[in-house]
C-alpha cells in the first residue's frame, strides 16, 4: 500500500510552479516558509503573460496572488478547519514589466486570532492585503483578498449511527 506523501513548504512551491496553469501562465511560487507563516510568488511577464501594450496583463496578476492567503491560513489552521478564498480585489497603479513579486503573510497570531473567530462553526470573513512590486521595488498593483474560514462541524459517535 502506497502511503501518501506529507505536502511540505518546498513540495508545495514546486508543485504549484510546475502546476499547468501557473506553468504556462509566468507564475513561479518562490517559496512557503516552514512554519506556513508566509510565501513569495514571481509573476514572469513575456509574450504570454502581456497585454496589448506590452505590460503585464491583469489577470495575470490576479491569479499571481489567487490562492496564497488561503493556503497559508489553511496549513497554519489544519484539516479541522474548512478555509476558502471567496473574493479579490486589485488595483493597478502603475504597469508592470519584467518580473513582478507578491509576498504574502499571515502571523501565527492572525491565524490563531481566525481559530479561536471561526470555534463552533462561526463563518469567518478576513481580507488580506499585498502590494505586487516590479524589480525595482515599485508597487504596481496592491491586492486584498478575502478568506472565508470555518471550524468543521464534529461528527459524534452517537450522531453519525443516527442514534
Amino acid at each position: 500500500m502506497l502511503m501518501p506523501m506529507r505536502v511540505t513548504p518546498r513540495r508545495l512551491a514546486v508543485g504549484m510552479s510546475l502546476w499547468i496553469p501557473n506553468l504556462f501562465s509566468g507564475i513561479r511560487v518562490r517559496r512557503f516558509a516552514e512554519d506556513w507563516t508566509s510565501a513569495t510568488v514571481e509573476l514572469h511577464v513575456n509574450v504570454f503573460t502581456r497585454n496589448y501594450v506590452r505590460t503585464a496583463f491583469g489577470g495575470s496578476m490576479s491569479a499571481m496572488t489567487d490562492p496564497y492567503y488561503f493556503m497559508l491560513v489553511m496549513h497554519q489552521l489544519g484539516r479541522d478547519y474548512v478555509v476558502w478564498d471567496t473574493r479579490g480585489e486589485i488595483e493597478f497603479l502603475k504597469p508592470g514589466r519584467g518580473v513582478l513579486t507578491a509576498h504574502f503573510a499571515v502571523p501565527r497570531e492572525k491565524a490563531e486570532e481566525l481559530r479561536v473567530r471561526a470555534r463552533g462553526g462561526a463563518k469567518v470573513l478576513e481580507w488580506f492585503e499585498t502590494d505586487i512590486t516590479d524589480a525595482a521595488g515599485d508597487v504596481v498593483a496592491r491586492v486584498r483578498r478575502e478568506v472565508y474560514v470555518r471550524e468543521k462541524k464534529r461528527v459524534t459517535t452517537a450522531s453519525a449511527s443516527g442514534a
